[in-house]
Order: structure tokens, then C-alpha cells, then sequence
């Protein structure tokens, strides 16, 4: 049979093999690079987004959050957007999960083929508090997200932990989540009052707030004049320390012009204040009340306070806490 397809036809296909692909290899190139340039844009963008861009390594955070035994809780549909790390593959994928290395485009892209002839296993993953770690599947993952998924199917080992990990977590708040830990097992506060929530986003605050519970147990010995057992002191400094600044803070709605700061750490500087002014009150007793007014009267009167709180609200999309 005579071959009716002229040279030129025959050089031009050839010459282009891209255009002999069927529509499934060329819908998986293009979603392929479609995701290595939101990664490469994510990255580009990490100097001026609140939002972490990196994976968190698990084994940092086995180490730092001192996990150990883990549990098998079979297969689950989890979210794609709490996982937040890998078991290894940390470089490759940003915290969308979007590649960074051309060298795994081929595998990419085998994997985004499959989803036209009945899709993937699941993946495995490890749970620690709300998030998870990718020990097997990374692609998978990576491939799900860029098609607009939510959820995945995954088998699932927990390992259980007393400080919470939260999605948006990165390496330096693992510094910060070792140190509450060190926090709990010192005051057993978690024990003692299962609904405390004390999140910290500058280092050294909970040695502060130990050091606040240590002052406020010398000072409720001396009046009762008996020693106050240590836990004992720590539900009361809790109770009628810890609390009634928190509410007040609420209350004067300073949060608001510290995006991006929790409560606690609010707590904190109001503590320090406090000191502040019964030093400079010449030892004068001052009332917790007073002292957070005080400091939210300060705050409200900065004008640079009030400018930085905008740009970190409005250009750099600061939350603000509303615990």
C-alpha cells in the first residue's frame, strides 16, 4: 500500500516526537511542569510568606518531640494539606509538595499516568499530634496535590505526643515545641490542667514562665507560711496567674497589633512588664490588671507598633491569634 505521507511530514514528526504523544503523556508533562514552576515560585516567594516553605524531617522530629513507641491505626482518608514532612525525601518537594529536581520527572510522571487507569496504593505515613510524615509515597502525594485533591488514602502509624505539632510548623518551632515539652514534664501542667495551651514563638519564654511559677511559690509559702508543694503551686500560679492575665489580654485586644504572636507570648511580656513596674513603683505592689493595661496603653500609643502590626497583617498575612 502506497504510503501517502509526504517527506517533509515524515521529517516533521521526527523531528517532534512530542507531538506523537497521546493526550495522556502530554496532560502528565504539562501537570509535571506545571508543579516544578509553582515549586520554583514558592521558593522564589519564601523571603516574604509567613507560611513555611521547606518540609519538616521526621527524625528531627522524633528527636526534638522525644517520640518513641508508635501505633498502627490501619487505613484512613487523611488530609493532603497536614501533611507537612518526609521520612527522607525532606529536599525534594516543597511544603505543598510540589517537586524541586527535574531528575524525578520521569517517575512524576508515571505515577500522575496512573490515575487514568484506576490510580495509586495508598501511601504510608506516620501521625504526630494533628500532621503527618511521608515514609512511603512522596510522589503520590506530590502528584495528588497538583490535581487538586484533598484528602488520600494512607496507612497510618501514630506516635503519640505532649505538645501539639501543627501544620505550619517549621524547624524553628521545633526548638520552641522541645522547650514546652521540657515545660510539661517539669510542671506537669498538661496533668494538671488538661486544657492548658501554652504556645510559645520566641525561645526562653517557658524558663520565663517557670521562673514566674518558682516566684509565685515563694511568695504563697511566705503568706501561708508553710512550704507550697511544687505541683501544688503550679495549678495555683496556673489558675490565678497564668489565666487572668490571658483573659485581660483578650479583653484590651492588644493581640491585634501583634500578628503572627500568641496569647502566651503575650503572657510573657506582660510578666516582664509587670516586674518593670513594681521596680520602677519603688517595690510597690501592682495589680496583674494594672499591669496589663499599663502595657496596652504603651502598645497602642507607638505609632511604629502600630505600622509594623499593618505590614505584617496586611503584606506579610500574620494571623492573629484569637485563642
Amino acid at each position: 500500500m502506497k504510503d501517502d505521507r509526504s517527506p517533509r511530514k515524515i521529517l516533521s514528526l521526527a523531528a517532534n516526537p512530542a507531538s506523537q504523544r497521546d493526550p495522556g503523556q502530554e496532560r502528565v508533562a504539562r501537570d509535571f511542569e506545571q508543579a516544578h514552576r509553582a515549586a520554583f515560585i514558592q521558593d522564589a516567594l519564601a523571603l516574604v510568606r509567613y507560611e513555611p516553605v521547606d518540609l519538616l524531617p521526621f527524625e528531627l522530629v522524633r528527636e526534638r518531640l522525644h517520640l518513641s513507641n508508635k501505633y498502627y491505626l490501619g487505613l484512613q482518608e487523611i488530609p493532603l494539606e497536614q501533611i507537612v514532612g518526609s521520612v527522607g525525601r525532606y529536599e525534594d518537594f516543597t511544603r505543598t509538595f510540589m517537586p524541586r529536581k527535574t531528575n524525578s520527572r520521569q517517575r512524576w510522571e508515571k505515577i500522575d499516568s496512573l490515575t487514568d487507569s484506576g490510580g495509586w496504593p495508598p501511601i504510608e505515613v506516620y501521625k504526630v499530634s494533628d500532621t503527618y510524615f511521608v515514609r512511603d509515597g512522596n510522589h503520590r502525594v506530590s502528584v495528588a496535590r497538583q490535581l487538586g485533591a484533598e484528602t488520600i488514602e494512607a496507612y497510618v502509624w501514630e506516635y503519640p505526643t505532649r505538645v501539639p505539632l501543627e501544620p505550619d510548623d517549621d524547624i524553628d518551632d521545633l526548638i520552641l515545641r522541645e522547650e514546652y515539652l521540657e515545660f510539661l514534664e517539669s510542671t506537669e501542667l498538661d496533668k494538671l490542667r488538661p486544657d492548658q495551651w501554652i504556645i510559645l514563638t520566641q525561645p526562653g519564654g517557658y524558663w520565663e514562665l517557670e521562673e514566674s511559677i518558682a516566684l509565685h511559690r515563694h511568695w504563697k509559702s511566705w503568706d501561708m507560711d508553710t512550704d507550697i508543694p511544687w505541683l501544688e503551686a503550679v495549678a495555683d500560679w496556673y489558675d490565678n496567674i497564668y489565666l487572668p492575665l490571658a483573659t485581660k489580654i483578650h479583653q484590651e485586644d492588644i493581640l491585634s497589633l501583634f500578628p503572627g504572636r500568641t496569647e502566651a507570648d503575650l503572657v510573657v511580656w506582660v510578666l516582664r512588664h509587670w516586674t518593670k513596674l513594681e521596680r520602677d513603683y519603688g517595690g510597690e505592689e501592682v495589680e496583674a490588671d494594672e499591669a496589663v493595661e499599663d502595657f496596652a496603653e504603651r502598645t497602642r500609643s507607638n505609632p511604629f507598633r502600630r505600622t509594623w502590626a499593618w505590614f505584617e497583617r496586611t503584606i506579610l498575612g500574620k494571623p492573629i491569634d484569637e485563642e
